[in-house]
């Protein structure tokens, strides 16, 4: 099935539609049934029918069939915000008594989920530096239950070795989930590489316009039922059918959006590398990257998200370099069409040390490149840096 395909027609029965060229946004809570045995019918498979919202809605569906054609998994279910993908996928997969494998540094939500909320139903869990095979067959036990993977990460970028993690864990019948969310399904498949659940915040590169909050998890259609069940319908993060809409609309320029944003990526990586202000650059397709040989043989292509360390003397400035900054936005996320910053001194008191034991050093600050020309974004990345 051709990437061109799958964006612009798959899961469109525009025929039905009354031959809208935009699929209509069924913007209801519940459907009507004929008859008791319709109805019955209906009770029979939520996961396929449209009964009511909180289990499936025409507009998700055509959503659902586009990401897990994308990842190539056989389903996929959509949540109201990456964090309830993720949540889901780990509680369907655990009981108390289990025990679960995560790389450090993961989403801070991740983390959370892991460490304070099901650590209080007796989950015990334990982070790794994933970037060694090794880590992992020290780390599971026999009540390892799940592996939690995200390659590459959305701060430092650390990836893992994905099709060897997936041999171990199937060896030792533990289920594997892979957060995708910065590769985007363009650039990388976890599936194909044995991973079992593919998680993705789709508010960033598959939304890609900053204007809807979701989440996606795919997998064989046996695990999206399994989660269906559970999480999925108990917990009811689901995603609203407009919101839907607006994915369907931001996915059709998700191949280009890629392809622009990764190649003014390169050129701002170009000017960044030169310059005496930048201390170091984390991104996976640099060649300084330790990991830069997985990444050729894991991933497909760039996408835009990097973080620089400042070569500074304190976080007074770091700070002068981001308040100078007048084309990138100040903010959390990333993956729209606007290029954005966050810097981490943001999330600790004012004053604190540049780098203090086991946190991220102060002077780093991620970019999300954006649409925007590349000579105008380098243009304000010279000017900022010299306000340092």
């Amino acid at each position: 099935m051709d990437l061109s395909y799958i964006l612009n027609h798959l899961g469109e029965d525009r025929e039905t539609y009354r031959g809208a060229v935009s699929p209509p946004i069924f913007q209801s809570s519940i459907f009507a049934f004929p008859s008791v045995e319709a109805f019955r019918d209906g009770f029979r498979d939520e996961f396929r029918r449209t009964t009511y919202t909180r289990g499936n809605n025409p507009t998700v569906e055509i959503l659902r069939k586009k990401v897990a054609a994308l990842e190539g998994a056989e389903d996929c279910l959509m949540f109201g915000s990456g964090a309830g993908a993720i949540a889901a996928g780990v509680m369907a997969s655990v009981s108390a008594g289990d025990h679960v494998v995560c790389v450090q540094r993961p989403y801070s939500w991740t983390r959370a989920l892991l460490r304070d909320l099901l650590s209080r139903f007796a989950v015990a869990h334990t982070f790794i530096d994933g970037t060694d095979i090794a880590n992992f067959e020290q780390a599971v036990t026999p009540a390892t239950k799940l592996i939690v993977l995200e390659s590459p990460n959305s701060m430092t970028f650390e990836m893992q070795d994905l099709a060897a993690v997936a041999e171990l864990a199937r060896a030792r019948g533990i289920r594997t989930l892979c957060d995708n969310s910065y590769a985007s399904p363009l650039n990388q498949s976890p599936i194909a590489a044995g991973i079992d659940m593919v998680a993705h915040s789709a508010t960033k590169y598959l939304n890609g316009h900053s204007d809807v909050v979701a989440g996606a998890l795919c997998g064989s259609e046996q695990l999206m039922r399994e989660v269906f069940r559970g999480p999925f319908m108990t917990c009811g993060a689901i995603l609203a059918p407009h919101d839907a809409w607006l994915m369907i609309r931001g996915l059709r320029t998700l191949q280009i959006r890629m392809q622009r944003i990764a190649a003014t990526t390169q050129l701002v990586l170009a000017f960044l590398q030169a310059h005496p202000r930048i201390e170091k650059i984390y991104y996976p397709h640099s060649e300084t990257n330790p990991q830069f040989a997985l990444v050729q043989e894991q991933m497909r292509g760039a996408s835009g998200l990097l973080t620089i360390a400042l070569r500074t003397e304190d976080v007074a400035g770091v700070e002068r370099f981001c308040n100078a900054l007048e084309r990138f936005l100040m903010t959390v996320s990333w993956g729209g069409y606007e290029s954005l910053m966050f810097p981490v001194c943001a999330v600790h008191p004012a004053g604190a040390p540049l780098k203090s034991g086991g946190a991220l050093p102060l002077n780093l600050v991620r970019l999300s490149i954006g649409l925007e020309e590349p000579e105008v974004l380098i243009a304000d990345l010279q000017q900022a840096l010299a306000a340092i």
